[in-house]
């Protein structure tokens, strides 16, 4: 088996308990470990930047520390490969190593800075979830009450991201700010982390017309694994998240789900899910009903065409 993950809170964790060791066997205060990665086959994972709540006022250091961590700490070159280009990521699937994408989740300590953008790329950065659920200098998020889009200065950070070769990815943005994306990017999007609101009506979730503006836009949805966003009346399971994936096939989006797990963000699990080394459980659900060629376009092709596309050539 053989798995890409948009989306997890790794560097969060290790950044708030310094003493968390990625590489530790049975390293129970990751969802995604090393241990868990090979016992499913992950290989590829995205670790987003995130700046917890309890940051008043995010500076540009705060992701420079988390930078520090993925790379002292995760990205060690006899067991992972850090993917930031096409022939990086070539070298991953074709090799014995596993790989990293490093994101950011909410730009807020880029503050209309185009060096900052500029060094976050230098660095490895190669995906931006421009906010979190609330507005910042670019956008509004899906929680802020305004229910804004983007600003002059986001839209023009858009373009930087497009012309860097940054994806950017939807999730979190209010649905104004995501039509603004979708009106403005020259380049194909993603929601690393959000299921079909039409299954589970929470904000943070995709509308039919989102769903399928990412599909004709050749972008992709991540499947997520957070219980209240795969159901609304506490019962949510391995059977439960099927549902959002078939809601967004019969829309015409088999090619474009992914899984987007948000592992390490949340702490109230699904059965069966728990943490990544259980994603064979999944696994195994989506073969009951799908042909193996579909399994594996849902498990890693979907993302795997997209990242062949959409990452720097060099």
């Amino acid at each position: 088996m053989v798995i890409i993950d948009g989306h997890c809170d790794v560097l969060w964790k290790m950044y708030e308990n310094p003493l968390i060791d990625f590489y530790a066997p049975q390293q129970a205060e990751l969802d995604v470990n090393y241990e868990n990665m090979m016992k499913s086959g992950i290989k590829i994972q995205c670790f987003a930047i995130y700046l917890p709540e309890s940051i008043k006022q995010p500076k540009f250091d705060d992701y420079l520390e988390y930078i520090n961590i993925f790379y002292q700490k995760i990205a060690i070159m006899d067991k992972l490969t850090v993917i930031k280009n096409q022939s990086d990521l070539q070298q991953v699937m074709n090799g014995t190593k596993v790989g990293a994408i490093l994101t950011l989740e909410g730009a807020d300590a880029i503050n209309d800075h185009s060096l900052y953008t500029q060094i976050l790329f230098r660095l490895g950065v190669r995906m931006i979830g421009v906010t979190w659920n609330y507005a910042n200098w670019a956008a509004d998020g899906i929680l802020e009450a305004r229910k804004g889009g983007f600003s002059k200065k986001g839209k023009r950070f858009i373009k930087e991201c497009n012309d860097l070769g940054i994806i950017l990815d939807a999730s979190h943005l209010s649905v104004r700010s995501f039509w603004d994306l979708a009106d403005h990017s020259k380049k194909p999007f993603v929601a690393t982390h959000s299921n079909a609101y039409a299954v589970c009506p929470h904000p943070r979730n995709l509308n039919d017309d989102q769903i399928r503006a990412l599909i004709t836009r050749g972008g992709r949805i991540g499947i997520t694994f957070v219980p209240w966003f795969v159901s609304d009346k506490g019962d949510a399971s391995i059977s439960r998240l099927m549902k959002h994936i078939e809601h967004v096939c019969a829309l015409g989006g088999e090619k474009q789900v992914v899984l987007g797990s948000d592992f390490d963000g949340f702490n109230i699990k699904m059965p069966g899910l728990e943490h990544a080394g259980q994603l064979d459980n999944l696994a195994q659900q989506l073969s009951r009903y799908y042909k193996d060629q579909i399994v594996e376009n849902f498990l890693y092709r979907n993302w795997l065409t997209f990242f062949e596309t959409s990452l720097p050539i060099s």
